[in-house]
């Protein structure tokens, strides 16, 4: 019986993973599609990118993934945060579920960025974490001056579900 408890628990936990990161990268995807950022390196380092979101939320690591826009002038603006919330029990949404007509909605509101805008990648972590392949250190811009719009509940699945923050001028 234990032998089966183990399989459910690391199936259960490995499909969650899966599926947070499909709707995080998806939603940074749509983003800088709507903003119109350059996403060349994105794609590029796509299966980089998945293989690190879904180890550390596996291994339930990963606090908050950040997509940081950098405009030609220097600002720092939008910054979306995608937060990771535990559960330690699996029970509650037993669906996977993402709301994309809702995330339309939303990148619909987003503030328009200049040509040349390009963006960064970061991930905090609440404690311990496996080192990633691609993946470093790096310094977050300052959120300072930027005020924030909660989206709530952008995926969930058993053991985690991820939200959206979008910080702008």
């Amino acid at each position: 019986m234990t032998s089966t408890y183990t399989y459910s628990y690391t199936r259960t936990h490995t499909h969650t993973a899966t599926h947070l990161t499909d709707v995080i990268l998806g939603a940074i995807t749509d983003i800088l599609a709507d903003l119109g950022i350059n996403m060349e390196r994105l794609h590029r380092d796509w299966v980089q990118n998945e293989n690190a979101i879904k180890a550390w939320i596996e291994e339930g690591s990963l606090d908050t993934v950040v997509l940081e826009c950098r405009q030609p002038s220097g600002a720092v603006a939008p910054v979306i945060e995608f937060p990771v919330t535990y559960t330690a029990s699996g029970v509650g949404n037993a669906e996977f579920t993402a709301s994309r007509a809702r995330l339309a909605r939303f990148r619909a509101k987003l503030d328009r960025v200049p040509a040349g805008t390009t963006y960064r990648l970061f991930c905090t972590f609440n404690g311990p974490r496996t080192p990633q392949p691609g993946w470093s250190p790096g310094q977050r811009a300052s959120t300072d001056g930027l005020r924030g719009i909660t989206f709530g509940t952008l995926g969930s699945a058993p053991h985690a579900s991820t939200g959206m923050r979008y910080l702008h001028n």
